[in-house]
């Protein structure tokens, strides 16, 4: 059987996570994209689109947490559920996973880190007022 055909397919605008809920596995887009929702007083800012081959959720295999954000599919999406067990297994298979997880989570901090320091820059100076950076 072809890989691709692994996933689940979700319809343009549904919801494969979402924010708040607890989560034990992470995805990877097979086919399609996604949008990265932060929710907030019945809002719905998007702060990423995500493309096959990309991952999201991956939070929820190192920790515990309740998820970040919510994820809906844009346009047709094929996505595949990956659980820690299988990760691992993965992993011990080929370790250059674990590499490439790691690189695409170290520039995901970069951006963030970017992104803290854009927004500092912006705030007027304080003395009770410190900022990060």
């Amino acid at each position: 059987m072809d890989n691709t055909e692994l996933g689940k397919v979700y319809a343009d605008g549904e919801a494969i996570v979402r924010q708040g809920d607890r989560g034990a596995c992470m995805y990877v887009i097979q086919s399609g994209s996604v949008d990265v929702m932060e929710e907030s007083g019945g809002r719905a800012l998007r702060l990423a689109t995500l493309e096959a081959g990309e991952f999201f959720g991956e939070m929820a295999i190192f920790e515990r947490q309740a998820r970040s954000a919510t994820i809906r599919a844009r346009g047709e999406a094929r996505v595949l559920t990956i659980d820690r067990r299988t990760l691992m297994r993965r992993i011990q298979n080929d370790p250059t996973i674990a590499f490439n997880l790691l690189q695409t989570l170290s520039h995901r901090v970069r951006v963030l880190d970017a992104e803290v320091k854009r927004l500092n820059s912006n705030l007027p100076s304080s003395p009770g007022i410190v900022r990060a950076g």
